[in-house]
């Protein structure tokens, strides 16, 4: 069957006292919507270092086998690299200090597998400024949400990571339906996120252990979070955003999809990587109880 979520950006090599694991907004992406009952594809770029692929299906492969078999079974159109963007993520609490050693080069809307340009459901997620402006326009029928924490990031001749401006914001803000980001992506910039919240047709700002917050039309509506145990913060952003996207399609309602974002990403915390990321059923489980 075609896929009916569609995830571009890079998968990351992520450094952790482990070990390297793999990481990056598309990875996570996949995973929770695979979980939430989706059937995923990944466009990216990287060496392909941890993963085993096999023919697949629309001009694509499939993972065979990956570390701990979370993304076993998802579509994957996966652009030669001789390197991986790799992080290193350290947390002071709910403060990160993030490093990248090295990264990728950019994907191209002529790379996308003819097939799926019509993906439904669209998640452009950058984490290293690899999509460029020409991908603004390349969805006009689908539902496109967008974390441009990937284009918000700049990097010193270290590698260390700091907040910078979203420069390319004016060539996709006309065609996202939804801008998902957190206050830790513009490093607190209240200002800024009331000009956007102005600007962008639906922007979610999530904040951690607060919640999260939409805003359209000029109104704001906060939305609390699902009390939970935080074991490993990374990812939850992008949990966050696929399953917001995927309860939008849904519902068509942001406050209801919000919700429900709010408690896949709190499960996804509990535990390392994304082998915490909910299945449908734990959800609606929760949901079920009263929660």
């Amino acid at each position: 069957m075609p896929i009916d979520f569609l995830a571009i950006g890079h998968i990351t090599h992520d450094r952790t006292p482990e070990g390297f694991r793999l990481g990056g907004t598309v990875s996570y992406a996949a995973v929770t919507a695979r979980r939430l009952g989706h059937r995923p594809g990944m466009l990216t770029r990287a060496s392909g270092e941890g993963l085993q692929l096999a023919p697949g299906t629309e001009g694509a492969e499939v993972i065979v086998a990956s570390p701990d078999g979370v993304l076993d079974g998802i579509a994957i159109r996966l652009l030669p690299s001789a390197v991986s963007t790799t992080f290193t993520n350290i947390y002071h609490g709910s403060e990160r200090t993030q490093l990248i050693e090295a990264w990728a080069d950019p994907i191209w809307p002529d790379e996308l597998p003819a097939a799926w340009a019509a993906a439904p459901v669209v998640l452009l997620g950058p984490v290293a400024r690899e999509i460029p402006p020409a991908w603004a326009n390349v969805f006009p029928h689908a539902l496109v949400g967008v974390t441009p924490q990937g284009w918000m990031r700049r990097w010193d001749a270290r590698g260390h990571v700091s907040p910078a401006p979203w420069e390319n914001m004016a060539d996709f803000l006309p065609h996202a339906d939804v801008i998902i980001l957190s206050r830790e992506d513009v490093g607190g910039d209240d200002a800024f996120l009331a000009d956007l919240s102005c600007r962008a047709k639906l922007l979610v700002v999530t904040d951690g252990w607060h919640g999260a917050t939409v805003y359209r039309c000029g109104e704001r509506f906060p939305i609390p979070p699902r009390p939970t145990v935080q074991v490993d913060p990374t990812g939850a952003g992008d949990v966050f955003a696929t399953a917001f996207l995927l309860r939008m399609a849904e519902t068509g309602d942001p406050l209801a999809a919000a919700r429900f974002a709010n408690i896949v990403a709190s499960m996804s915390v509990e535990g390392i990587g994304m082998a915490r990321i909910p299945w449908r059923t734990e959800v609606d489980a929760w949901l079920e109880q009263g929660g």
